[in-house]
């Protein structure tokens, strides 16, 4: 049993597993490029690149010329395939979207929020576009509008499910009841709304499911249900090429179960966290004290924020959690050391394959 190739676009990656991308600079030029190098897709986050005590004009030009210099950083250390994740709620998102595609990226990943204008800001066909979705309602809305205003495609989706980190796409009171938006749910009718545009367009269309992806079993589970590659983030947090600071990492290995928490975030959405210090600051001194000369994120209301999400995960990236947000997929708690991202994928792909010869025995 040999592990399957993903194909998407122009472009076939060696392995099905994409990196996450994971904002505020958690994946970044390290991370993604040795995600690369094993064959997999790696991912930079466009997220919180700019100096936070910027003032708007100055901020946005920053994070347009650390983001091309992170692809640049990147492409020098691999000849593999790597991606650039945007939020659509980015001030600077346009902005950013164009400078990927100038930087040569190969895949741009588009979440938080509808990318209706989307394929006007990339005009090279090389690249591909892969929007975030949750559900199949959404990915029908963004195919029929492609088709009609753009007279194109996606190139593949991100199916991410309610066990994922970050910024999720589900409400409060679906994530109470995970397991009715579980991926095996969520999957089918997806792929079914699929298949007028591939019939259309004469092309698969692949589906790349995350959220609390953890072994090389739930990578063979996945696929077994038709999508063609799985997303990764949690994981890959935990190895010695992602960035972040030793303290970040130390918050992964710690973790209980009951440590990984869904907090409101001042962007309106859910997220999930690990409960920390701060987390615990906030629930018994309410609101912090915030001042903001940038606008990074056009849907953040600063007036209710309890917190500037930002500075709290840049806290975070350099070390000072007990004064920041540690962004986490549900399984994080079940990581119990810091590996190379070269051993990760060895011990992903070595369990998809016992898993798929074990099926291929019972069969």
């Amino acid at each position: 049993m040999e592990v399957p190739k993903f194909k998407i676009g122009n472009l076939t990656a060696n392995i099905p597993v994409v990196q996450g991308g994971m904002g505020v600079r958690v994946s970044l030029s390290s991370l993604a490029s040795a995600v690369a190098n094993e064959g997999g897709i790696g991912t930079i986050s466009a997220i919180g690149l700019g100096d936070l005590n910027a003032v708007k004009r100055d901020y946005e030009k920053m994070s347009r010329d650390a983001l091309i210099k992170e692809i640049s950083i990147a492409k020098s250390k691999t000849d593999g395939l790597l991606a650039v994740n945007i939020m659509g709620v980015l001030s600077n998102a346009d902005d950013l979207v164009k400078a990927a595609v100038k930087g040569g990226i190969n895949i741009i990943v588009f979440g938080a929020g509808l990318p209706m204008k989307l394929p006007n800001l990339v005009e090279d066909p090389d690249v591909n576009i892969v929007p975030i979705i949750s559900s199949a309602r959404v990915s029908e809305l963004i195919l029929r509008g492609w088709d009609r205003r753009h007279g194109r495609t996606v190139d593949g989706f991100i199916l991410e499910g309610p066990l994922a980190g970050g910024h999720l796409g589900f409400s409060s009171e679906q994530l109470e009841k995970p397991e009715d938006y579980a991926l095996e749910k969520l999957l089918p009718d997806v792929l079914e709304t699929l298949k007028p545009f591939e019939d259309k367009y004469g092309r698969k269309i692949p589906i790349i499911a995350g959220g609390g992806i953890f072994t090389g079993k739930d990578i063979a589970r996945v696929l077994s249900l038709g999508a063609s590659a799985v997303q990764m983030g949690t994981r890959f947090v935990a190895t010695e090429e992602c960035g972040v600071s030793p303290e970040f990492k130390q918050a992964y290995l710690d973790a209980d179960e009951k440590d990984v928490v869904i907090i409101k975030s001042p962007v309106g959405m859910p997220g999930r966290a690990i409960k920390n210090e701060f987390l615990k600051k906030l629930e018994t001194n309410g609101k912090q004290k915030i001042a903001c000369p940038y606008r990074c994120l056009t849907v953040c209301k600063i007036e209710n924020a309890k917190y500037c999400i930002a500075k709290a995960l840049v806290n975070s990236y350099f070390g000072d959690v007990d004064n920041g947000l540690i962004f986490c997929g549900q399984n994080a708690y079940r990581i119990n050391k810091i590996v190379t991202v070269k051993e990760l994928i060895n011990e992903l792909m070595t369990e998809f394959i016992q898993e798929k010869n074990l099926e291929l025995m019972a069969a």
